[in-house]
C-alpha cells in the first residue's frame, strides 16, 4: 500500500518549508510509493487568489515527484466573520498590531474539518499541519489536535491523525530547514499588491503584520530575504 501524507498547505514560509521538507525525505529514505498531498483550502479571504495562485508555483518550482497535484477545497467564511478585515472590508493590521489582531477564531478546526473529511474519504490517514511551538492560540494547542482528530476519527469511521511536524520549532528553527534559493518563493501577506512589472502577479505588501513577520523570520535566521515588495525593501524594518 502506498504511504501518503496529506499537508495542510497554504504557500507561506512555515507550509511550504514543510512540504519541501516532507517531500525531501520521502525522496531520501522512503520506498517508491512514498507520497505528499498538498491541500489548499480557500476560505474565501481577500489575499487568497493571489496566495493560492503563489501556492501553485511554489509547487511547480520544488518539482518533486513525491507531490501529488493541488488539492483545492473551500470552505467559506463570509457568513461567519461578516464585516471584517479578512474579507476586505475595513483596514488591514500592520506591521505594529499585536498578533492577536490577525487571530480568526476557529480557522484552525475550518481548515482542518474539510481537509480531514476529504483525507478519510480518499484513505489517507495522516495530515500534516506546520504550526509551530510559538503559536499562541487556543486552536493550535497539542489537546486540541489530539481531541480533534479523535472526533473526526469517529465521525469518518477511519483512523485519522493529525501531525505537527514542526511543534517543538522556533520560527527560525523552521526556517533553516528550508532551502534559502526558494524561501522567497512562498506567500505570507495580508495585503497583496500588484506587480508593476507584472500586473497579471501580486507581490507582499511589505506593511503589513504577516509581511512585519516574515521580515522579523528571514532577519533572525540569517538569511538573506529576497521576497518582492513594492519598493525593494523599501517597507523592511531590517
Amino acid at each position: 500500500m502506498p504511504s501518503v501524507t496529506a499537508i495542510l498547505f497554504s504557500g507561506g514560509l512555515d507550509s511550504g518549508i514543510l512540504l519541501d521538507v516532507l517531500s525531501r525525505r520521502a525522496t531520501e529514505t522512503a520506498g517508491a510509493d512514498e507520497a505528499i498531498v498538498p491541500i489548499y483550502v480557500d476560505c474565501g479571504s481577500a489575499w487568497q487568489p493571489a496566495e493560492r495562485a503563489a501556492a501553485r508555483r511554489f509547487i511547480t518550482l520544488l518539482g518533486s515527484p513525491r507531490i501529488r497535484p493541488l488539492v483545492e477545497l473551500t470552505m467559506p467564511t463570509d457568513d461567519l466573520y461578516g464585516n471584517h478585515w479578512s474579507l476586505g472590508a475595513g483596514a488591514v493590521p500592520d506591521a505594529e498590531s499585536p498578533d492577536e489582531a490577525v487571530y480568526l477564531p476557529g480557522r484552525n478546526a475550518l481548515l482542518a474539518v474539510k481537509s480531514l473529511v476529504w483525507c478519510g474519504l480518499h484513505g489517507i490517514g495522516r495530515l500534516a499541519l506546520a504550526t509551530l511551538e510559538s503559536n499562541p492560540f487556543p486552536d493550535a494547542r497539542a489537546d486540541f489536535f489530539t481531541a480533534f482528530s479523535q472526533a473526526l476519527s469517529i465521525a469518518m469511521a477511519a483512523d485519522l491523525e493529525i501531525t505537527r511536524p514542526f511543534a517543538g520549532c522556533s520560527k527560525t528553527d523552521v526556517m533553516r530547514q528550508g532551502r534559502p534559493a526558494l524561501l522567497h518563493e512562498t506567500f505570507s501577506c495580508i495585503d497583496p499588491q500588484p506587480d508593476a512589472a507584472e500586473p497579471a502577479r501580486f507581490i507582499h505588501c511589505g506593511r503589513c503584520n504577516k509581511c512585519a513577520e516574515r521580515q522579523q523570520a528571514f532577519h533572525a535566521a540569517g538569511i538573506a530575504d529576497k521576497t518582492l515588495y513594492p519598493t525593494a525593501r523599501g517597507n523592511s524594518r531590517f
